[in-house]
C-alpha cells in the first residue's frame, strides 16, 4: 500500500495509475508534486487510523474531499451539498446524528474507522487503498463496508487492500495474494 500511495520508493518495477485526466503515471518515477496531485485526485486511502485536524466536526471531515478543488480550480461540490452528502454517508455507516458536530478524535476506534471510510468513499477515485478497513468494526458495520467495497469494485474502481480477516478478503477480492508466502 505504501508503494502504491507513493510513500516508499520502489527498488524495481513500476506502478502505473491512470490519472483523472486519462494519462498513465508511473508512481515509482513520479515527482513529489505529481504524487501529491495523484493522491488528491485519483487515490482514496483508508488507513487503520484516522488523522484529522483537531476540533473539526465529523461531518466536515467527511465532506472535505468534496470541497477540494478539481483540475478546473472549482470545488467538486458547494459546501451545503457536500455536507448533505456527508450526512448521507454518516447515516449509512451508522454514525449517530448526535455525533456529527463533534470532532472524531473523541470517538471510539470503530466510529473513527467509519469516519475514515466515509471520507475515503464519498468521492469516487480510480484507485482505493484499504489498510484493514474493517479491523475495528462490529459485524453489522463490517457487512456494510463489504457492500461499499463491492460496489466500488463493480463501478471499476481499482482496489488494493490488506485484510487480516480471511472472510472479509474472500468477500471483496477478485484476486488475492498471501503475502506471508512471499517471505523466505
Amino acid at each position: 500500500l505504501k508503494l502504491a500511495f507513493g510513500n516508499y520508493q520502489a527498488s524495481a518495477g513500476c506502478i502505473r495509475l491512470r490519472a483523472v485526466d486519462g494519462s498513465m503515471v508511473d508512481i515509482t518515477q513520479a515527482s513529489p508534486r505529481e504524487i501529491v496531485q495523484l493522491r488528491a485526485s485519483a487515490v482514496g486511502y483508508v488507513s487503520q487510523f484516522l488523522r484529522v485536524i483537531p476540533r473539526v466536526a465529523a461531518i466536515d471531515v467527511v465532506a472535505e474531499p468534496l470541497l477540494e478543488r478539481g483540475p478546473d480550480g472549482k470545488p467538486h461540490m458547494d459546501p451545503e451539498a457536500a455536507r448533505a452528502e456527508a450526512a448521507r454517508w454518516l447515516a449509512r455507516l451508522r454514525i449517530p446524528a448526535s455525533l456529527w458536530q463533534l470532532p472524531p478524535a473523541t470517538f471510539s476506534g470503530g466510529e473513527q474507522q467509519r469516519i475514515n471510510i466515509a471520507r475515503s468513499f464519498i468521492r469516487t477515485r480510480p484507485l482505493l487503498l484499504l489498510d484493514e478497513p474493517t479491523a475495528s468494526l462490529d459485524p453489522q458495520n463490517t457487512d456494510t463496508v463489504i457492500e461499499l467495497i463491492r460496489a466500488a469494485r463493480d463501478q471499476g474502481v481499482g482496489i488494493v487492500g490488506i485484510f487480516h480477516d480471511p472472510a472479509v478478503a474472500a468477500a471483496v477480492a477478485s484476486r488475492s495474494v498471501a503475502m506471508q508466502a512471499l517471505n523466505p
